[in-house]
């Protein structure tokens, strides 16, 4: 998501999204002659840049691929320390569906290695298979398959980290299953990089299906009849991959149609493809969509763009898509929602660096239905989303595993200082 900068380095890289960096710039915005980042190779390495900052009393931003940089809150005063270099995959089992990788390792690399065994790693967040595996499970980033394969936290079982204190820490395990107790690794999935540095991740992978297609219906823009609609479909006789609503825009940005449609992703043997086909055929017109379209959903987001996230509970999706409409009408962005978790994304193209006057009355208005904002202009975070991690039991595991407060200051709204 657009690449800027903040205070002395660049905004994190953090995962699904990952996309083109700009360059490091100072609080003045001129440009850094800082030298090179240091960019580890083993975990070693790491936990000794750690130690050293913690004698320096140097903050550290954290920064993967470096393609996801304007995601979060503003880190300021940090040093940047690339993790691109921890690469490679460490362990693959095909027959235990498991694999573990360097945290700086792409998803398309994965993606390629899983393949050839007929698997796949079913994480597939927004922003395309170039962002690093370690950045999607810092940031808990989940893509248009998460509600029938789950989040982050259901598909990483095992991780290694370099903590703010400078130590090396392991969760999870390789397999599936392990012991039972504290869970590290789903305390530090979705944490940004505030407690620790990823630096290898253990995931479960799925199997290929035999036959995937995708198909799309129209769908209704009356709240009513779509509320309707939306019922029907969760108790149709389907079971998905992917199940997700595109605005018009959207629509004609992918050149797949002129009006609203829901798309299915249906995968299985040719029976059970063909069986919920038909089944969708009884709630209305079918038409084939080319599978790529999925992909070239996950990359549609411009560079110089907002983008919330809005949930209500599931029977309530219908209004929740109409909030969404009126969020990306406003701002001239684009909207889509999945339909089995209920959670709508609105991508808003800036003016000038800048959300529109229009689009920012339209978020103060619907306060109520945004619950997560991925990206916004610096300037916005302190009015439109307060911290993220500013209560008791935050600071205090914040302080246990950073006691020195090194790692991404800021990025969570806590205080850096």
């Amino acid at each position: 998501m657009a690449r800027r900068t903040e205070g002395s380095v660049e905004r994190l890289t953090v995962g699904a999204g990952e996309r083109a960096s700009a360059p490091a710039t100072t609080a003045a915005g001129s440009a850094a002659t800082a030298t090179p980042a240091p960019r580890p190779t083993d975990v070693s390495q790491v936990r000794d840049l750690v130690r050293d900052a913690i004698g320096r009393r140097t903050r550290l931003r954290i920064v993967g691929r470096g393609t996801w940089l304007d995601a979060g809150r503003p880190v300021l005063d940090a040093h940047v320390v690339r993790l691109d270099a921890l690469t490679g995959i460490v362990d693959y089992t095909p027959g235990d569906l498991t694999l573990t990788a360097r945290a700086g390792t792409t998803l398309a690399e994965i993606a390629e290695a899983t393949a050839v065994h007929g698997q796949m790693l079913a994480l597939a967040p927004w922003g395309g298979d170039g962002g690093s595996l370690g950045a999607a499970a810092a940031t808990a980033s989940a893509g248009p398959m998460s509600g029938t394969f789950g989040t982050p936290r259901d598909i990483v079982i095992g991780l290694e980290a370099v903590t703010g204190a400078g130590d090396i820490v392991r969760g999870g395990g390789r397999v599936v299953k392990n012991v039972a107790g504290f869970d590290l690794t789903r305390l530090m999935i979705g944490a940004w990089g505030t407690l620790g540095m990823l630096t290898e991740v253990s995931v479960r992978l799925r199997g290929l299906p035999e036959r995937d297609v995708t198909v799309a219906l129209a769908a209704p823009n009356a709240t009513t009849a779509l509320a309707d609609l939306l019922v029907r479909l969760r108790t149709a006789a389907i079971a998905p991959i992917a199940l997700e609503i595109v605005d018009t825009a959207l629509v004609r940005h992918l050149g797949i149609g002129a009006e609203t449609l829901i798309l299915a992703q249906l995968a299985g043997n040719d029976e059970a493809v063909s069986a919920q086909r038909e089944a969708l055929a009884e709630l209305g017109d079918v038409n084939d969509v080319a599978g790529d379209v999925w992909a070239r959903l996950r990359v549609a987001e411009p560079p110089d763009a907002s983008v919330v996230r809005l949930s209500n509970p599931v029977g309530r999706l219908a209004e929740t898509w109409a909030t969404a409409n009126r969020l990306a009408a406003a701002s001239g962005g684009f909207a889509h929602a999945s339909v089995l978790r209920a959670v709508a994304r609105v991508v808003m193209p800036h003016a000038n660096g800048l959300l529109p006057d229009a689009a920012l009355e339209a978020l103060q208005a619907s306060a109520r239905d945004v619950r997560i904002f991925e990206r916004l202009p610096s300037s916005l975070w302190p009015t439109l989303s307060p911290s993220a991690a500013a209560d008791a039991l935050s600071r205090g595991v914040r302080a246990a595993f950073d006691p020195h407060r090194l790692l991404n200051p800021g990025i969570l709204g806590e205080d850096p200082a």
